[in-house]
């Protein structure tokens, strides 16, 4: 009942910080890790498993091994896994409870309105065939438990994420990474949806810095004028880092702030207890050292591109296709894409035990 309660909690807590609840009068300290969160993954995975019949299991199921679990893609294509549309709609419901487990109430909502962007794609293009808001696969390779490595991934249009549960010596970790979201449109504009803008508050809160930047932090934090048609750290790619633009270290504290504000706006799609890890290499390797850049015009509607990278990680966002409303953004780990780093050195401890 308490480990239940606790997963619940991340919205409540600050990353890392024991929580202090009252509870019919009796004071109960919780501790949320991300371990409790792996055993939720686990449990979501297998009654979503228990509801499948055999050629359903066969679609979703891969082993932990297989070369698929690094083919990410955000394209609209033809894919393997079990799709959304070839579920009845109670799987549905467990298979949403899964994605669910890895996402902040935020995360989960920017997650369902990615998709019902497919809609709005379908009548403004006249194809059903490919657009589609069930067009969304799901792929568990491995076993799901609490003792083993597996890892799940949710894919479709403009919707990529990728979870690996590796076990470490304190317990199973679970990581996010790469993880990617788009928005096309951008913005709509007509219909029942006009004016919803799924990445907006992204996009608002690197412009509000970019444009409180002096003439001189401009020269170092626009770094090009013409955009990358697409994020650079997109799929088939190593992940990488690349020219810095301005160092947090160069920006005023009302600056720094905002670049802060940017990293949590996306940080904050996610559950407290997973980005716990990353945020900790953040301030392990100082923040002043976290630079962004920006590529294109300031104003809004123009093209535009901008990053926010660190030693451990790089955040892409880029708006430039349609117009400059098409949005791609994502998240890529330097050292630790898909778990690799955390399950080496499991596996370097496993060998050093034998």
């Amino acid at each position: 009942m308490i480990e239940n309660f606790c997963s619940r909690l991340f919205s409540l807590t600050q990353l890392g910080r024991m929580v202090a609840v009252v509870i019919v009068g009796s004071l109960i300290t919780l501790d949320c890790q991300a371990h409790d969160v792996a055993k939720e993954m686990a449990d979501a995975a297998n009654t979503l498993l228990k509801s499948l019949d055999d050629e359903q299991q066969a679609s979703i199921q891969f082993e932990f091994a297989d070369e698929l679990r690094k083919d990410w893609q955000f394209i609209p294509m033809e894919r393997k896994g079990l799709g959304l549309k070839s579920m009845k709609p109670h799987q549905r419901g467990l298979a949403m409870s899964l994605v669910q487990s890895a996402l902040s109430h935020r995360g989960f909502s920017t997650t369902m309105q990615i998709m019902s962007l497919e809609q709005v794609l379908r009548e403004l293009e006249k194809n059903p065939v490919k657009r589609d808001p069930e067009k969304y696969h799901l792929f568990l390779f491995g076993e799901p438990s609490t003792d083993s490595n597996w890892g799940w991934r949710i894919e479709g249009h403009h919707l990529s994420i990728s979870i690996t549960v590796a076990m470490t010596e304190d317990g199973q970790q679970v990581m996010v990474h790469p993880s990617f979201f788009g928005s096309n449109p951008a913005e709509v504009r007509g219909g029942p949806m006009d004016g919803l803008r799924v990445l907006g508050d992204l996009e608002d809160k690197a412009r509000e810095l970019v444009k409180k930047l002096s003439v001189e932090q401009k020269k170092s934090a626009i770094i090009e004028t013409k955009v990358p048609r697409d994020v650079i750290n997109g799929p088939g790619t190593q992940a990488q880092l690349l020219s810095p633009g301005i160092a947090a270290s160069k920006l005023d504290s009302s600056q720094q702030a905002l670049l802060k504000e940017l990293v949590d706006l996306y940080v904050g799609k996610f559950r407290a207890e997973l980005m716990k890890h990353d945020l900790a290499k953040i301030d392990e390797a100082g923040f002043d050292k976290i630079s962004f850049a920006w590529i294109g015009k300031i104003q809004k509607g123009q093209p535009h591109y901008f990053r926010v990278q660190g030693a451990s990680f790089v955040l892409e966002y880029d708006n430039t296709q349609n117009k400059a409303n098409h949005v791609h953004v994502v998240w890529r780990d330097l050292q630790n894409d898909f778990g690799q780093d955390t399950l080496e050195r499991h596996y370097e401890l496993q060998h050093s035990n034998e």
